[in-house]
């Protein structure tokens, strides 16, 4: 019990980490690509409204320009232009992470640490004027190659071409075309470095956090451990104890029919006894197989004799309540477990389709092998007249009970299912309820045929 509340720890805190995780790293990442899709379309949407240029790179190349004319004129040789003075207008704010001397250099730097080139068209796609001064990679060919390709495809104004080229579709006053392309391919390389380190950072967190909870994991689930062998003791106890109460009940019922002869009263008394019995070994079988150190000695077992015999014995019973029985076992079927619990657990699903099966309904017994013979398949369906609403898997827990008024004119106490289930994870298998349309119900036991043989090397060993 204590390593299944550990494992049930360790897995839900470090599936909740991990969804933590996935989350903060997904949004860091693509935030990250989005701002600089979103840096690349500021720049290109500045390139656009200034012609292919950026507004003081410009007035940069109109001085050189007037200043080449003026010096063609001149037969003396003039000094070195000093390069143009922009602080001028110095920010107010210098300080600060993001303020206005942060914002001024950045407007700054932005033409030199661009990397683009552009080429403007007519409407019908030719070029004329290309501009690669600006990036090494691609030559003027390979520039009205290029803007060929992504002008074919006018109508998408904004896209991406060969993954790391931002492309703006710009019309110029003229009825011209402006193509231009910024190079993101160094800003997604630092993106993807970041996407890889977070991922690092992450995998790192994440064994770091179970090493932590499966050290600490002990700790957090002790209180409920405690109150979980609290609990088991307790029920073990008293069941001990009520068996012999319930020995002198019947004892001295047998001495008053002796002298009074039987009566309703009696007969009431032994009906109570019976239940009280059923009960209590229910119980003492549930705390059992909850027990991690039990010792169940595992043998070769016909479970087609087994499910054949218990079958019988319910023959009466529905013949008595008018139900159709139809018994389906497949015969020579052999698993490794314990006889007795096999039998309990066959006992109590027929008895449990009896109880609850609806007036002149049918009962289904099944056993079957899977084709390569490592799983058993033992199924009883029955017909009743509601099916709980929901999931059918409470059927299971302890005292849970569909139809508490049925219960009573039954005499189930709802802990027969909680029992069979316990029986069968004892042997490695499980149990499950079905629903078969609105009226049926069927009950399936899969269970292993090597599970109980490693568990008997394991005791033996």
């Amino acid at each position: 019990m204590v390593k299944k509340l550990r494992r049930k720890f360790v897995l839900t805190a470090m599936l909740s980490l991990l969804v933590i995780l996935i989350c903060i790293i997904g949004v860091i990442n693509v935030v990250n690509y989005v701002q600089i899709q979103n840096g690349a379309d500021e720049r290109l949407s500045i390139l656009a409204e200034n012609g292919g240029f950026f507004p003081d790179m410009r007035k940069r190349l109109l001085e050189k320009s007037s200043d080449s004319e003026s010096s063609d004129n001149k037969s003396e040789t003039t000094e070195p232009e000093s390069p143009p003075d922009f602080t001028k207008e110095p920010p107010m704010n210098r300080d600060g992470f993001f303020g206005d001397k942060a914002a001024y250099n950045r407007s700054l730097e932005m033409p030199y640490q661009s990397r683009y080139f552009w080429v403007k068209m007519d409407e019908n796609g030719n070029a004329s004027e290309i501009n690669t001064g600006h990036i090494a990679a691609i030559s003027s060919s390979d520039a009205n190659s290029i803007a060929q390709t992504v002008f074919a495809n006018k109508n998408k104004e904004k896209g991406y071409y060969d993954n790391h080229y931002r492309y703006l579709i710009h019309q110029t006053e003229d009825g011209d075309y402006l193509v231009l392309f910024i190079d993101c391919s160094s800003d997604f390389y630092s993106a993807n470095k970041l996407l890889l380190m977070t991922l690092l950072i992450g995998f790192v967190s994440l064994a770091a956090m179970f090493v932590l909870v499966f050290l600490f994991s002990g700790r957090a689930v002790a209180p409920v451990v405690e109150s979980l062998e609290k609990q088991k003791r307790f029920i073990t106890d008293a069941g001990h104890e009520l068996k012999t109460p319930l020995a002198v009940i019947s004892a001295n019922v047998d001495v008053l029919e002796l002298e009074s002869g039987k009566s309703e009263w009696t007969s009431s008394i032994r009906g109570q006894i019976k239940r009280m019995n059923g009960l209590v070994k229910n119980m003492l079988t549930l705390s059992r197989m909850e027990e991690e150190n039990i010792h169940v000695v595992f043998s070769d077992v016909d479970m087609s004799e087994v499910i054949i015999e218990n079958a019988a014995s319910f023959a009466a019973v529905a013949d008595s309540k008018g139900i159709k029985y139809d018994v389906d076992i497949e015969e020579d079927i052999h698993i490794n477990g314990d006889k007795n619990s096999l039998n309990q657990l066959s006992s109590l699903l027929i008895d449990n389709a009896m109880k609850y099966s609806s007036e002149n309904g049918s009962v289904i017994v099944h056993l079957s092998k899977d084709s390569k013979g490592k799983k058993v398949f033992f199924e009883v369906s029955n017909t009743c007249d509601t099916i709980p609403e929901g999931n059918l898997d409470r059927l299971f827990d302890r005292f849970y009970r569909a139809d508490n008024s049925r219960s009573r004119e039954t005499g189930g106490y709802g802990i027969g299912l909680s029992v069979a289930r316990a029986i069968a994870t004892s042997h490695g298998g499980e149990i499950e309820a079905k629903r078969d349309g609105d009226h049926t119900i069927r009950f399936i036991v899969t269970v292993p045929v090597a599970k109980a043989k490693k568990a008997e090397s394991a005791q033996m060993g």
